[in-house]
């Protein structure tokens, strides 16, 4: 019996994001379909565990100009979708998600904050993903997929939070100033 990895998704007007989080994922298997199935399956593991998703997407996608990469983390999809039209919801089914898929917060941008460039052309990157230029088409990928290095991701996010360290020191130290300023008068 085959377990379901943990799959975070987040989307934009054109395309989807997903994650499939699983470590050392091997014998790597897409089959994505133009109605919207997304197929999964990969084994992970010393004892080869099975891993499998299969997810009716919410509507059509453009299965040639979507892209794949594998880390040694994780396994990154960005899927065009066939119509620039926001999803309701990620599935077709009604209700509560699986368990096993979530929204990817880090990721996310809300509908009305998607036009985000001065000229008010919509801000479509890849989210910061280094993929290669792949094919998704409907026979998988044979295990024949190109590792993404994941240290590129890493790297975005220890910037980050230098960033953020030193906006929080300034503002600290700014505060402290602020408040010798009031105690001398």
């Amino acid at each position: 019996m085959s377990r379901h990895p943990s799959v975070k998704w987040a989307q934009r007007s054109d395309k989807l994001f997903i994650t499939v989080q699983l470590p050392d994922a091997q014998d790597v298997k897409l089959k994505l379909e133009p109605e919207g199935k997304f197929l999964f399956s990969a084994t992970s593991g010393v004892d080869k565990t099975p891993y499998e998703i299969e997810l009716d997407l919410f509507d059509k996608v453009n299965v040639e100009e979507s892209k794949a990469g594998i880390g040694s983390r994780t396994i990154q999809y960005i899927v065009k979708k066939a119509e620039n039209k926001w999803w309701s919801r990620l599935i077709k089914q009604a209700g509560k998600p699986p368990v096993f898929l979530t929204v990817d917060w880090d990721k996310w941008i809300d509908e009305d904050e998607e036009f985000t460039s001065k000229s008010g052309a919509p801000d479509m990157g890849d989210m910061g993903f280094d993929f290669p230029d792949m094919n998704l088409g409907g026979g998988g990928f044979d295990g024949a997929v190109p590792e993404m290095d994941d240290d590129d991701e890493n790297d975005t996010e220890d910037e980050n939070a230098e960033e953020a360290s030193s906006a929080e020191k300034e503002e600290v130290l700014s505060a402290a100033s602020g408040e010798a300023d009031t105690k001398k008068t």
